[in-house]
């Protein structure tokens, strides 16, 4: 009987284990998101600067926290568009870009968050049926 007992006792706790680390990854994915969509809308907001400065001089990112003073030649940007591909876009294409890669990852989040209430509902269950089985 006790033998029983510590094999129920070490299932429960390989299960509570299995649990933690899938809601750990989920967090950690949902960390990633946010800062993906604090960036895309910081990068849309970015964007309005350069509407109407061709011609002006502009700080210009070259690395987190450098920058080189540059004089724009024309309002048209070089997007990456995955692969090594380049393409010519105007600033509203860009922002309308930046704003369909923001809805991805916001549905992303919204997938993850659901998957993370899945967890926890059977988180929630295993607890209360070992519960049971110990009243």
């Amino acid at each position: 009987m006790e033998n029983d007992e510590n094999n129920s006792q070490n299932e429960l706790m390989m299960k509570l284990s299995f649990f933690e680390h899938q809601i750990s990854q989920i967090q950690q994915q949902l960390e990633m998101i946010e800062k993906g969509i604090i960036e895309m809308n910081s990068l849309g907001l970015g964007l309005e600067e350069f509407k109407g400065a061709e011609g002006r001089e502009v700080l210009a990112q070259i690395a987190k926290n450098i920058f080189v003073k540059t004089k724009l030649i024309s309002d048209e940007l070089i997007v990456d568009i995955g692969g090594g591909n380049f393409i010519k876009k105007s600033i509203e294409d860009t922002r309308k870009l930046i704003g369909e890669q923001t809805k991805k990852l916001e549905r992303l989040r919204g997938e993850l968050n659901s998957a993370l209430e899945k967890i926890n509902d059977e988180l929630t269950k295993t607890i209360m049926e070992a519960q049971s089985k110990k009243n």
